[in-house]
Formats: C-alpha cells, sequence, structure tokens
C-alpha cells in the first residue's frame, strides 16, 4: 500500500514538472482583416436598425417623417453653405498671399532698375570707348589689367540685373494672372453661396411648418403623452439594439469610462437647462440633460469611442451616439450637424457635431446623457465642474 502510495507521489511531481516546464503560448496577434470584417459587421447591423427607426417613422409617425425630412434637409444646406464659406475662406487667403508676393516682386523689379540706373550712368560718364580711356589713363600696365577686369564684372553684373529684372516681370505678370483666376473663382464661389444660403432659408421655412402642425397638434394633451410615451419607447428600443450590436463587437478603450468619474470636460459651452430627472412635458422625466447654447457651437465627446449611431431620431433630432466599451454610452442629441459617420473613432474633446435645435427643439441647445448597460445615470457626477463653460 505505501508503496503505491510513493509511486502515485512521484507520478504526480513528474506531472506537475512537466507543466511547469512547457513554455508559456505568445500572446495572440490582432488581426487586422478580423478587426475590418468585425466592424463591417457592427456597420452593417446598425445600418439595419436605423432602417427600421425610419420605417417606425414612416408607419407610426407622419410628422415626425416631415420633420427629419426638414431638418435632415437643413443639415445638408448648412454643412454645404460651411464648405463653401470654407473654400471661400482658403480661396481670400490665397488672395492675399500672392497679393503680398507681387508686391515683394514689384519691390525687388524697382530697386534692380535703380541698381541698374546708377549703373548706366556711371558708365555713360566714362564715356563710350570706356576700356581705351581706362588704357591712356594708367600708368601701371598691372592697374589697367585690374581696372579692364573690374570694368568686365561691372558689364556681367548689368547683364545678370537686366536678365533678373526681365524674370522679375514675367513672374509678376503670372501672379497677376493667377490673382484674376482667384477673382473668378471668389465671384463663383459668392454665387454658390447664395444659392445654399438660399436652400438653407427654404428648408428653414419647411421645418416651421411642420413645428406650426406639431404645436397645434400638442394642445390635445392625451394625444401629446402618447406622442411622447411612444418616442421614449422608441429611443429604448434603439438603445437596447445598438447595446446588443456594440456587445458583438466591443471597443476597447485606452482608459477605462468608470474611472473618469469627476474628471470629464463638459460637450459644449451653455447654461444647463433641464437637469436629471426633471419633470418634462407630460409628467415624463428626463433621462439626461438640456444645455442652452449658442447655434453652431461645436459639440465635443467627452471620452474616447466609437460611433454607434449619427442619424435622425424622433425627439432627439440629429443624434450622434458613442460607444465608450465596458457597457458605457453618451448620447448628444438636437444637432445642427454631425461630423462623424457609424464606425468611425473619435478622441476625448473632438468635435463630433454643431449645438442646434432639430427634433423640434424651440431654441438651440443639446441633450446629453450617459448610459450604463443600458441604464441612464445622472451625467452632472461625471464633469470637472459643476456646470458647462458660461453657464
Amino acid at each position: 500500500m505505501r508503496l503505491g502510495q510513493r509511486l502515485f507521489g512521484v507520478v504526480r511531481l513528474l506531472a506537475v514538472a512537466a507543466l511547469l516546464t512547457v513554455p508559456a503560448l505568445p500572446a495572440a496577434q490582432p488581426d487586422p482583416a478580423r478587426a475590418e470584417a468585425n466592424l463591417r459587421e457592427l456597420k452593417e447591423r446598425i445600418e439595419r436598425i436605423q432602417r427600421q427607426v425610419r420605417n417606425d417613422d414612416l408607419e407610426k409617425d407622419r410628422m415626425a417623417k416631415d420633420l427629419r425630412e426638414a431638418e435632415q434637409s437643413v443639415a445638408k444646406a448648412q454643412g454645404e453653405l460651411g464648405k463653401v464659406r470654407s473654400q471661400r475662406s482658403e480661396r481670400s487667403a490665397e488672395r492675399d498671399r500672392l497679393m503680398a508676393e507681387r508686391a515683394e516682386r514689384e519691390a525687388e523689379r524697382d530697386r534692380t532698375q535703380g541698381e541698374l540706373a546708377a549703373q548706366v550712368r556711371a558708365a555713360y560718364m566714362m564715356g563710350r570707348n570706356e576700356p581705351l580711356k581706362l588704357l591712356l589713363n594708367q600708368r601701371s600696365p598691372a592697374q589697367f589689367g585690374r581696372n579692364l577686369a573690374y570694368y568686365g564684372y561691372l558689364g556681367r553684373d548689368r547683364a545678370v540685373k537686366i536678365n533678373l529684372i526681365t524674370d522679375n516681370i514675367a513672374q509678376i505678370d503670372d501672379l497677376a494672372h493667377k490673382i484674376e483666376e482667384e477673382e473668378q473663382e471668389l465671384s463663383r464661389l459668392e454665387t454658390q453661396r447664395k444659392v445654399r444660403v438660399q436652400e438653407l432659408d427654404q428648408a428653414r421655412r419647411q421645418r416651421g411648418q411642420v413645428l406650426t402642425r406639431l404645436e397645434t397638434e400638442s394642445r390635445d394633451k392625451r394625444a401629446e403623452l402618447k406622442r411622447l410615451q411612444q418616442r421614449q419607447q422608441k429611443e429604448e428600443k434603439l438603445l437596447a439594439d445598438l447595446r446588443r450590436a456594440a456587445e458583438a463587437t466591443p471597443f476597447d478603450p485606452n482608459d477605462a469610462f468608470a474611472k473618469l468619474r469627476g474628471k470629464l470636460s463638459w460637450p459644449v459651452a451653455g447654461k444647463v437647462q433641464t437637469g436629471f430627472g426633471d419633470t418634462i412635458a407630460g409628467g415624463l422625466h428626463s433621462n439626461g440633460i438640456e444645455i442652452a447654447a449658442d447655434r453652431g457651437a461645436n459639440v465635443r465627446a467627452v471620452h474616447e469611442g466609437r460611433v454607434l449611431y449619427a442619424d435622425w431620431l424622433s425627439g432627439r433630432g440629429l443624434l450622434i451616439i458613442l460607444d465608450h466599451g465596458n457597457g458605457y454610452m453618451s448620447l448628444y442629441g438636437h444637432n445642427e450637424q454631425l461630423f462623424k459617420q457609424v464606425g468611425a473613432t473619435v478622441q476625448a474633446g473632438e468635435a463630433i457635431a454643431t449645438a442646434g435645435d432639430s427634433g423640434g427643439r424651440a431654441s438651440p441647445g443639446l441633450y446629453f446623457e450617459i448610459r450604463r448597460s443600458g441604464k441612464p445615470v445622472d451625467p452632472r457626477g461625471w464633469f470637472k465642474t459643476a456646470s458647462p463653460p458660461g453657464g
């Protein structure tokens, strides 16, 4: 019996030693192709979710569909107008640069012409037969040789300056032609800008008409409460679908969102109008905060993340949702423009949108929300300061 126990102990020791001597397996290396495939699959899933949201608007809420179309037209026109303004600014800067360069060329030409004129006057004073005069007036052949060489240098220098002036004049003519082309381009951009402004005004008038119809309909309190409840249910379903899609392809941030409580910067400058949990229309409670902000103010990501949603949603307007990993998400609603698309990775502080009044908001601002595992949390304790800049 004791012999058997000894043998069993020896075998066990050998087995442990064998395990200890097995070399460690190398860590799995990331597969770029697999990561790209996962991201593509995530985008496809989210696109299906977005299509379903749009279909729901079409089938259940005709007014929301009209508002979505009007506000998306505003966003598109605003984006095109922004591009034209940016191009015009670049053209103006280039024109100013060309004008400054032309002024430099003209100043250089004037200096060269002055130097050449001085040399021409000196040559005239010396007379047409300068080399002969130099020979007759010199007592030393060596001095004559040095003066003759100097005379040759002056002549060549004159020729170089003449060529330099000619080149400068040609460059000035070329710059003048470029400036003329820039002026024509600026004129074209100005015309294009007027067209974009007209499109923007038309889209905003259309939006105003829809809002007037919504206001008329909202006087029926019962119908308004039903509408708000349907919007809230639709939003919760969207977030649940997005959370499941994100779990299938997890996002791994450099810094865990959970460790940043009390360290985040506000997403926009402004003043908090509605706090977390405040009672809103219909007796419902707010899952986030409403910040009054200037129209067009940059909306910035509070933390690094991946864009899960970037589209229009009834009640929230142009909405962008970021996945921060480990079940955390942040929502940014009522935007005027969205700068990012689904699947894009953003950094903390990066501009992702501009504040606006989409979704039927009466004045420009931002709706902001933080979610943890699908549940809304009070965002106020997550920021470094008690209120936004300017609040």
